[in-house]
């Protein structure tokens, strides 16, 4: 069972290609795992030179306004000279992110990064990695591992902690577990993502081609033979969560490209203390925060610092012009009453973020996500980061051709053609 959300009742993002919240930086396409929803191509010669990087940086500076540099790959903490490359970043002005596994991080790492200006960390842990000790792990035992990291990030002090998960058919009722601890550690866990699993089908429905010309689609590394019974759809995602919190209320999104209905990003924000959670922000309070950051600094926000995000109740002062932050305030208030303590609790804000990465038509048309944050780098241009194999393989992005049909009104011939066998008839096929 899907949800129906109204994106018109949503506050549409910002966030463009020239103009984003972040950019995506690879230093390395080398990873220590072999995640099922991986889309790179795992590589253990394929460091970059800090000269490269700085090349990648420029690039950004040249053709995109961001607040923060999320440094991935493959994983960043492969790369023998990550802590140079946040100190690149950092002095450049910008927050430097670190999308991990986590499973090269020690806390001599994690005292290096932070004394380079490391900003926050964003873990993928999910149940599909192949992670070694971990292997038969579900979700919902995978938040031991979420606990291990969160806590250490919190142990260094003043760095932003993330977690997402590729979310598959048969974890997806899962998510609600892991969205429940994330409540639990709401102090100390600031954002938690859920990315809808995706893959590319070999020998379906389409032809692959680029610029005209056949190209091998097995070769990339999310290309599968296997088809999914149900692809899902951000709004499945959203739809196992509410069947556990009901009142679970996206307030911002990002649309496709193809379809501007589209859900491809969600975003909600929460506020609440490990017990509770008293409420959700509404499209008004994330408009305002992104218009005024923007007015402020030039820049679109991202990865608010971990000390914003525990003065919560400052944003109830945003109550007046958003509906459902009245709400909060309100509930906030009951409780307050009831046990006058809670008047002196520190109210955090958690953000929750589901993604559904590329939709492919029927008629082979890629519903991509607009004004994506995930930029990287190809050959002095940004590309999506997600398809970043196809250029690098094949020059340029794939396109799908819907494999040849029999036209219906030949279709119809036929039919009739078979009718008048039937029929005794002589008739043939014009």
């Amino acid at each position: 069972m899907t949800e129906t959300i109204d994106h018109r009742t949503l506050y549409r993002l910002p966030w463009s290609l020239p103009d984003n919240a972040i950019a995506w930086l690879e230093p390395t396409k080398k990873c220590n795992l072999a995640c099922l929803g991986c889309y790179r191509e795992n590589d253990p010669r394929s460091h970059k030179t800090l000269e490269e990087v700085r090349h990648d940086l420029d690039v950004f500076a040249r053709h995109r306004t961001v607040d923060g540099i999320s440094i991935a790959g493959g994983d960043p903490l492969t790369h023998p000279q990550i802590a140079q490359i946040v100190a690149m970043v950092a002095k450049d002005g910008l927050k430097p992110i670190i999308n991990t596994n986590g499973h090269a991080l020690t806390e001599h790492m994690l005292a290096s990064l932070k004394e380079a200006g490391v900003a926050g960390f964003t873990f993928h842990i999910d149940s599909r990695q192949g992670r070694p000790g971990w292997k038969q792990s579900s979700e919902a035992q995978l938040c031991e591992l979420r606990q291990r990291f969160a806590e250490m990030v919190a142990a260094a002090g003043g760095i932003g902690c993330s977690f997402n998960a590729t979310v598959y058919e048969d974890t997806l009722e899962e998510v609600p577990t892991i969205l429940e601890w994330a409540q639990r550690n709401i102090d100390i866990v600031n954002t938690v993502v859920f990315i809808a699993f995706r893959s590319g089908i070999v020998g379906g429905t389409f032809d692959y081609e680029v610029a005209g010309q056949p190209v091998d689609f097995g070769a990339l590394p999310y290309a599968s033979t296997e088809q999914t019974p149900h692809e899902l759809q951000s709004t499945d995602i959203v739809a196992a969560i509410r069947r556990r919190f009901p009142d679970f209320a996206p307030a911002a999104y990002l649309n496709g490209t193809d379809r501007p209905d589209s859900m491809k990003w969600l975003l909600a924000g929460r506020l609440g203390t490990r017990e509770r959670i008293y409420g959700y922000v509404g499209p008004r309070s994330i408009e305002l925060t992104q218009a005024v950051h923007h007015l402020k600094t030039g820049r679109y926000l991202a990865y608010s610092s971990p000390q914003t995000l525990s003065h919560g109740r400052a944003m109830l002062m945003l109550a007046p012009i958003d509906d459902r932050l009245r709400k909060t305030a309100s509930r906030w208030l009951r409780c307050a009453a009831a046990k006058p303590s809670r008047l002196r609790e520190r109210l955090h804000f958690q953000s929750v973020m589901v993604i559904q990465p590329i939709d492919v038509s029927a008629e082979g048309h890629q519903n991509m996500c607009d004004g994506c944050p995930d930029m990287t780098v190809f050959e002095d241009r940004l590309v999506w980061s997600c398809r970043l194999e196809e250029p690098e393989k094949f020059g340029d992005f794939v396109q799908m051709i819907p494999k040849e049909r029999v036209e219906p009104e030949i279709d119809a011939k036929v039919r009739e053609v078979e009718r008048a066998h039937v029929n005794g008839s002589k008739a043939t096929l014009a």
